[in-house]
Order: C-alpha cells, then sequence, then structure tokens
C-alpha cells in the first residue's frame, strides 16, 4: 500500500486518508464527512479548513456521490496491493427518524429498541448528536427518567442516561424543562439510590444528568432543594469507586453550585458533606477535584456549624493547608479564606496551636514571600497572622521568618 500512488483528490485535506463519505462544503471543497463534522462541530470551527471562508450557520455539507463511486473502484482495481475496499455509507440519520424514535419509547413494545436505537447513533457521530439535541432527544429522555420516577421502574434507565451523556440538552431547554416538571431532581437522586448492574456508568451518567439541570435551575430551585438530595450526592461522594472521576467532579460541581445559600449550607452540613469532603482531599485528588471541594469547604465555613465539622476532624486544617501553593491560584484562593473564616471566628487557644503544629502560621509567611502571588491574599495572609501573633510568638518553632514581618 504505501507504494501505491494514491490520487491527490481522492485525500481528505484534513485527514490526509482517503476518503470514506467524501462530502462537499458551499466554499466547494471536498472532505471526508468524518473530519470536516469533527471540525465544525466538535471543535466548533466556523470555517473551511482550507479555504478559511466563513461557512454559514445552516452550512450544509453536500455528498460528492461522483467521487466516492471513483474512489470505491479505484480501491477494487487496487485490491491485490492491499488496498481496502470502501463501503457505500449508509444513509445518515435525519430529523424524521429521531422524531421517529422519540414516539417509539412511549410505546412499551418499541421503547427498549428505540433506546438502543438511540444509544447507538448518539456514540456514532457528532453529526447525529446534533440532530437529535435539535429533534428534542434529551428533552424527550428527561421526560422518559421522570416517567420512570413515577412508576417506580428502571427498565430503559440506564440507556436513557447513557444517550444524555453524549447528548447533552442545551441550557435553554434545560431551563424550559425545569420550569414545566421540577420532578426531574427528584428522579435523578432516586436513581442514585438504586443499585445496578452496571453501577459506576449508570450512577456516572446520573450525575452528569443532575449537573446538567442543577447548572440551569433557578434560585427559587434552588432554595427548594431536599435533605435527601444532599444525603445522595454525600453519599455518592464517600462510595468515591461507585462513580467515575468525571462523576465525582461533577457531584462536586453540584454541591459547588448549591452552597451559596444558608439553607443549603446547613443541610450539606447535617448530612455528613464536611467530613466526606475532607477524607476525599487526604487521598490526593486531579487539581481540578482539589478546586471543587476547596470551593465547596469556603462556603461551608461560613457557618458555625460548618466550621465546627471542619475543626472536629484531625485533617482539616493540615489538608487545606498543604494544598497552599502546590495546586493552582484557584486552589489557594479558596485555601486561604477558609483559614481566615477559621481565624476569624472560630480561633480557640487548640485551633491556634494545631495551625502551629501542622505548619500553617509558617505557609502563611511563604505565601507573603511568594512574588506571584495574588496582593489580596497576601493581605488576607497577613490580616491571618498580625490577628494571632501575640499567640503564636509564644511557640519557639516559629522562625526568623515570622518575626521579619512584624
Amino acid at each position: 500500500m504505501d507504494d501505491i500512488e494514491v490520487p491527490k483528490y481522492f485525500i481528505c485535506p484534513i485527514s490526509l486518508q482517503i476518503m470514506k463519505d467524501p462530502v462537499t462544503a458551499a466554499t466547494g471543497i471536498t472532505y471526508d464527512r468524518d473530519s470536516i463534522e469533527h471540525w465544525l462541530l466538535t471543535c466548533n470551527n466556523t470555517t473551511c479548513p482550507v479555504t478559511q471562508q466563513s461557512l454559514p450557520p445552516d452550512y450544509d455539507l453536500t455528498p460528492n456521490h461522483t467521487l466516492r463511486r471513483l474512489i470505491q473502484a479505484w480501491c477494487i482495481e487496487n485490491a491485490s496491493l492491499g488496498v481496502d475496499r470502501i463501503p457505500t455509507p449508509k444513509p445518515f440519520l435525519d430529523k424524521s427518524h429521531c422524531s421517529k424514535l422519540i414516539k417509539q419509547l412511549w410505546h412499551p413494545d418499541s421503547r427498549m429498541k428505540s433506546l438502543q436505537e438511540l444509544d447507538f447513533l448518539a456514540a456514532k457521530s457528532d453529526r447525529n448528536r446534533t440532530f437529535m439535541v435539535e429533534t428534542g432527544v434529551p428533552r424527550a429522555l428527561f421526560s422518559f427518567v421522570v416517567k420512570c420516577f413515577e412508576q417506580n421502574s428502571i427498565d430503559g434507565i440506564e440507556e436513557a442516561l447513557r444517550v444524555l451523556f453524549f447528548v447533552r440538552i442545551p441550557s435553554d431547554d434545560a431551563k424550559i424543562f425545569l420550569r414545566e416538571n421540577d420532578q426531574i431532581i427528584r428522579s435523578l437522586i432516586w436513581i442514585l439510590g438504586i443499585e445496578f448492574k452496571n453501577q459506576v456508568a449508570v450512577k456516572s451518567h446520573a450525575v452528569f444528568a443532575l449537573k446538567t439541570m442543577i447548572e440551569s435551575a433557578s434560585s427559587d430551585l434552588l432554595l427548594r432543594l431536599e435533605p435527601q438530595f444532599f444525603e445522595m450526592i454525600s453519599g455518592v461522594l464517600k462510595q468515591s469507586t461507585s462513580v467515575t472521576q468525571q462523576g465525582m467532579n461533577a457531584a462536586l460541581h453540584v454541591l459547588l453550585i448549591a452552597s451559596p445559600w444558608a439553607r443549603n449550607r446547613r443541610m450539606m452540613v447535617e448530612s455528613g458533606t464536611v467530613p466526606v469532603l475532607i477524607e476525599l482531599e487526604l487521598g490526593s485528588p486531579e487539581k481540578r477535584t482539589t478546586e471543587l471541594i476547596l470551593g465547596i469547604l469556603f462556603h461551608l465555613c461560613c457557618c458555625a456549624d460548618g466550621r465546627a465539622e471542619f475543626l472536629s476532624h484531625k485533617g482539616g486544617i493540615a489538608v487545606v493547608t498543604k494544598r497552599i501553593m502546590r495546586v493552582s491560584p484557584a486552589a489557594d484562593d479558596r485555601a486561604v479564606l477558609i483559614l481566615s473564616s477559621i481565624s476569624k471566628f472560630s480561633a480557640t487557644d487548640k485551633v491556634l496551636e494545631e495551625m502551629v503544629e501542622v505548619g500553617t502560621a509558617t505557609k502563611l509567611c511563604m505565601l507573603l514571600q511568594v512574588e506571584g502571588a495574588a496582593p489580596y491574599l497576601k493581605e488576607k495572609a497577613l490580616g491571618i497572622l498580625r490577628a494571632h501573633s501575640d499567640e503564636w510568638l509564644k511557640f519557639p518553632c516559629m522562625d526568623k521568618t515570622f518575626h521579619k514581618i512584624y
């Protein structure tokens, strides 16, 4: 195959491979369908890769049947030289077929077949996923999930959630759906409490769907979240092996969105979220996970009960201190603000002694000497040190760096 000269016009300008399904853009340039659709849909580009001309929002890719037949004929002629035959592409998904599959969702006899086909189509291409969004597949599947909840049936839940993982509902559609049916939140929380054979995938996909909805939820809805909501999310985080890493981050994101409200913070504390977060952080997670955990802990430490839970854990102050200057500027921000809250409202002699023992005071001194640190963070760190300097200077372990500040 390497010794065969392939006609240049058989080669896709993007993949540089022989085209299997050549399509022509509005600019007159022909590409392989998978490559140009990936360029336009996944990478969110709006120009023709070769000419750099803008493509219209409602761009159309015209199948180049003549070129495809030439390529197929050439491949057959050179089959003895190791060239693989190019099969005729199957007809691609259209909106009418999507609509048909949605209707079949509501008929028990055709439901599973419809879900399985939607699952297959969603995984196949960006173009299919775009058509599915445009024809309302995500909204239909969320309605299906609610119906399963109301009927206490899990048949088809796994498939529906997997499609929703591939085909994300647009924010505007999610807002409309929540206004029409806020039972979706209860439905997804219900799923988190059920045991499935494919546990990790189902619960991860359920948390992703929940994150999508919570991101689009109104303040009024966020203020009506129930204790079970936080108990289930904390339970997912506590049993961290029950979801993927992405699923865990999605669950943390859900808590972060809900945490600015005092009512929600109280329920999160009561559901045991604080020690769960600290234990997760002690496991040295990835950067994004740490940023989310520290963001939630910052909000929870804004209330007395949250601070009490935080301080009752032996690893709380230590792990937050350790993360300063080790993860990211965002993590530094949250960590210093957590320590500032503890310093301002809960600085007992025992707490101040612990902050010396785990190196908090020393780390804050080090932060003051970092050139790239944000000025407002240095001010926060200096405020903590000044507030408790008299107490901390009693400890002989405090080095000269601390003394030079004053």
